[in-house]
């Protein structure tokens, strides 16, 4: 079991850290305030996450990008100092056998932040016999900021203007005179800044990012807050959103991250390439008539016939719908297709819906695509 060191800030703040874990991380599940409301603060003002549960491993040395590159889709060779990219990482067979993110921070320097899956295994294997160096980091903790507030919170105790820094831009500098990393993204669907520093330091940024943050209407903000905002930006969550156990990337929606061009062999690259165009799913969304969340796990029919699964779902306060993720089968994923969600405590009908269900051109998250 990892601990974040936040803990007593998590208490104090009414959680009890005693429900499912993360990473073998208790993690901040709910606060004595209501989820609900920490989702209206990071929509109009914005919340502050601990998302320290992140697996996140330290990658150095000359062989480094090569054997990176040997792990997954994309093409490490043209990932920009400063620059993190999301990537598939499949098995020998083609299938997704985790979430990772790799940030280059420097020639033959790379912070890697990885789901519960394979990433582990794969790295220590391809890593043998190299000029490398792969360590596990425990010490350092992330904060997300997350809302549209956040630039204007952070800008006046940053060593970067953090305005010109780019989405998935991640930079050392400086908060509050204290060494961190600052990267542009998170799980929210808003603009917004992850802030990593070590365990000694981060009770100090947690506590004035809240106290700093007052004027603009901060709050700190549970993972039930976290689970409902990005179920509203249909942001999907290794293993949940791929049920069936041999997901392809194609099936989960995820031909964006990988580069079909990309000449260097890696695991899995002639199984995944092959099943493009086999797809047996298709991700997507469902709009439920419901006043709560459908069940993962329950079953999507049509005119009696199971053709899907729910992976989450959510009671969206803010959009006042009940929406789901979704596998379906492709003849039944066009919008608007009527459907009915039979779980084990409910049934209810539904529509094929088009995702995000907030922000579907996911303005709100880099506002740069629509200027000019």
């Amino acid at each position: 079991m990892r601990n974040s060191i936040l803990n007593g800030r998590h208490a104090a703040l009414g959680s009890n850290l005693d429900g499912d874990t993360w990473n073998d991380m208790a993690i901040p599940w709910s606060y004595h305030t209501d989820p609900n409301e920490e989702t209206v603060a990071v929509r109009s003002r914005a919340g502050l996450f601990d998302v320290s549960a992140l697996n996140l491993v330290d990658v150095t040395g000359a062989d480094a990008e090569a054997v990176l590159n040997a792990i997954v889709a994309k093409d490490i060779t043209k990932l920009k100092v400063n620059n993190g990219i999301i990537a598939v990482e499949v098995n020998d067979a083609g299938v997704l056998c985790d979430d990772i993110m790799i940030i280059r921070l420097g020639a033959n320097e790379f912070k890697v932040s990885h789901g519960s899956g394979k990433t582990p295994d794969n790295l220590r294997k391809l890593s043998a016999g190299k000029n490398i160096t792969v360590q596990k980091d425990n010490d350092t903790h992330v904060l997300s900021l997350q809302g549209p507030k956040s630039l204007e919170i952070l800008t006046p105790h940053v060593g970067i203007i953090l305005s010109e820094l780019p989405y998935f831009g991640f930079v050392k500098t400086t908060i509050f005179g204290i060494d961190v990393i600052i990267g542009r993204g998170g799980y929210a669907a808003e603009r917004g800044y992850e802030i990593y520093s070590t365990a000694k330091d981060i009770v100090t940024i947690w506590d004035k990012i809240l106290e700093l943050g007052k004027p603009f209407g901060i709050l700190p903000a549970s993972w039930n807050c976290l689970e409902l905002t990005r179920v509203e930006a249909a942001l999907q969550f290794f293993p949940f959103e791929m049920p069936e156990g041999d997901t392809t990337p194609w099936e989960a929606g995820l031909g964006w991250a990988i580069d079909l061009d990309k000449a260097v062999e890696y695991t899995g690259k002639a199984a995944v390439l092959k099943s493009k165009g086999q797809e047996r799913v298709k991700q997507g969304g469902v709009v439920c008539q419901s006043a709560s969340a459908v069940e993962a796990g329950a079953k999507i029919m049509k005119d009696g016939v199971e053709v899907g699964v729910v992976t989450s779902g959510s009671y969206s306060q803010y959009l006042m719908q009940s929406i789901a993720m979704m596998h379906i089968k492709p003849e039944y994923s066009a919008i608007g297709t009527e459907v009915e969600i039979v779980g084990k405590k409910s049934t209810c009908k539904a529509r094929v819906a088009q995702t995000p269900f907030y922000d579907p051109m996911r303005i709100r998250t880099y506002p740069e695509r629509v200027k000019g």
